[in-house]
């Protein structure tokens, strides 16, 4: 339905996307995930038309939207990372505004207005200015004005950023039902993990604006189908049993965690003993220790060497 073709953008020389395909099947929900800095939102501002590529080709059921960007406009919808809404109007005054832009006027837009309103759960809220909204009410209403003209694509960037769980767990149904009750198609993109894992049937990862993975959570776990996760709950935080754990030959990656160690190993490593024993060298104690198999996060880990919130 959608595919971006070899898109670059490069900015005084320098390469925010370099090379980046994707593509989206008609009723697909796609994560895009990749550090701050990867080039998301620029490949996201080319799909959209609001920046043309340097080279390459954004293409709408084979059509180029370079050559006629009006055909991806009237069936798409993004919600971009900033809150875009007049904050002295009232969730209803934005919604109108942004309903006439898209062309809709009279009783459709009426009921388009409080159709959208409904959907985000801010329908009795409506008259009220949008500067006295908390920061998950805005990203509502922001969600709400890219659903008013039907989109039959909508690209999500970064839609929970800073809210409150009550408005996460809002806007995550809210894309449950646009992809699975209403057919939609959806480009997720999120600081949050889990949230791709729950949204999403594929997944793009990108790093230093290029696409360096693919496939859906099965695929992308293959990567790593050779190592596994070892969590290590300690009684105290130690450095210097992380800094031995990471010189170990088994050892694909070590972290601290909230309460220990996680590390990525090779399989039939036996490193549950190896990490006893380095336990016992730098005195601190283990209080409990568990394998589990790879996970999005960890392929994310292992492909890019960083956390999604560097």
């Amino acid at each position: 339905m959608l595919e971006t073709v070899e898109l670059r953008k490069t900015f005084k020389g320098k390469a925010a996307v370099d090379g980046a395909s994707i593509y989206l099947e008609e009723g697909e929900s796609v994560g895009l995930l990749g550090p701050n800095g990867a080039g998301k939102s620029t490949l996201i501002s080319m799909i959209a038309s609001l920046l043309k590529p340097s080279e390459g080709d954004v293409r709408l059921s084979g059509r180029s939207v370079l050559k006629d960007p009006a055909i991806i406009r009237r069936v798409l919808g993004v919600v971009p990372q900033e809150i875009a809404l007049y904050a002295e109007l009232s969730a209803y005054e934005n919604l109108k505004f942004f309903g006439r832009i898209y062309g809709l006027r009279g009783k459709p837009l009426e009921q388009k207005i409080q159709e959208t309103l409904e959907m985000v759960g801010l329908r009795e809220r409506q008259k009220e200015l949008i500067r006295t909204y908390s920061g998950g009410m805005k990203r509502r209403i922001n969600i709400a004005a890219a659903l008013l003209h039907d989109p039959r694509i909508v690209i999500m960037d970064e839609p929970t950023v800073g809210i409150d769980p009550q408005s996460r767990n809002h806007i995550l149904n809210t894309v449950r039902l646009l992809n699975r009750d209403k057919g939609t198609t959806v480009l997720y993109t999120s600081h949050y993990m889990e949230e791709v894992e729950q949204l999403c049937n594929r997944v793009y990862i990108m790093d230093h604006g290029r696409i360096i993975a693919s496939g859906t959570h099965n695929e992308l776990g293959r990567i790593l189908s050779g190592e596994d996760t070892l969590y290590v709950k300690l009684n105290a935080p130690s450095s210097g049993l992380l800094l031995e754990l990471q010189e170990h030959e088994a050892v694909r990656q070590a972290e601290e965690t909230g309460d220990g160690i996680k590390l990525i190993v090779s399989k039939q490593s036996h490193m549950m003993s190896a990490v006893v024993q380095a336990a016992e060298r730098q005195k601190v104690q283990i209080l409990n220790m568990h394998i589990h198999s790879p996970s999005l996060e960890d392929v994310f880990l292992h492909l890019t060497g960083r956390k999604l919130r560097d």
